[in-house]
């Protein structure tokens, strides 16, 4: 893909890359696809990311033979990692436990997959999301809405900011940005009331709604 948005740059001027990504009629963005690896986020994550099917594949390791055993890790909701002290702990210690629990049944000769029931939803994994650009502007326009989850919305944020930084024109906020920015809101009475400035790029948006995650991204 690199090399495709180099010839992009190379053949046609921005405006033209630009006339080319808000054609009403999206084929010209279904040439190719993008594949992106998210490493480390949790199970709550995937189930709700893999609800879009359209031109899109993921590919992630089965639940179903995965050993959990030892340095299991799991995803901080941003509301608990800037909690006090006391409740980030509390959340910890029951993280803890579930994957003890998880150890002891694996230890009694319950296997590894009936075992994984008792993990907790912040265990994190990794997910392959290979999509086409035009089905990644829906998903980031959709995902990066303010009504999505915290966890949700960081890592497409970042997914965003990667592809922007791939083809600033291609992946510019007015075609990608979440609908709310790009035009008018979709969510009818359930919109959130606080549209997003039109000008802004998606680390802007992060630094913005998450300044806590300014030095990273680790939850």
């Amino acid at each position: 893909m690199e090399d495709l948005v180099r010839l992009y740059n190379r053949s046609f001027t921005n405006d033209t890359v630009r006339n080319m990504g808000s054609l009403p009629h999206p084929t010209i963005q279904k040439f190719t696809v993008i594949t992106v690896a998210v490493v480390g986020a949790s199970r709550r994550f995937l189930s709700q990311i893999t609800r879009h099917q359209n031109e899109v594949k993921f590919t992630s390791a089965s639940l179903q033979y995965s050993n959990y055993s030892g340095e299991a890790g799991f995803v901080k909701p941003y509301e608990i990692l800037t909690a006090p002290p006391a409740i980030q702990k509390l959340y910890e210690r029951s993280c803890l436990s579930d994957m003890d629990c998880y150890e002891q049944l694996c230890k009694a000769g319950i296997s590894h997959d009936s075992a994984g029931y008792v993990t907790p939803q912040g265990l994190r994994n990794i997910l392959i999301i290979s999509a086409t650009p035009f089905e990644w502007k829906h998903i980031i326009g959709q995902r990066s809405c303010r009504r999505n989850t915290d966890e949700m919305r960081i890592v497409i944020l970042n997914i965003w900011q990667d592809l922007y930084n791939l083809s600033p024109t291609l992946f510019l906020p007015e075609q990608t940005g979440p609908f709310c920015q790009r035009e008018k809101c979709l969510e009818g009475k359930l919109s959130c009331g606080v549209p997003i400035s039109k000008s802004l790029k998606p680390a802007e948006i992060s630094l913005l709604d998450y300044p806590n995650l300014s030095g990273g991204i680790d939850l």
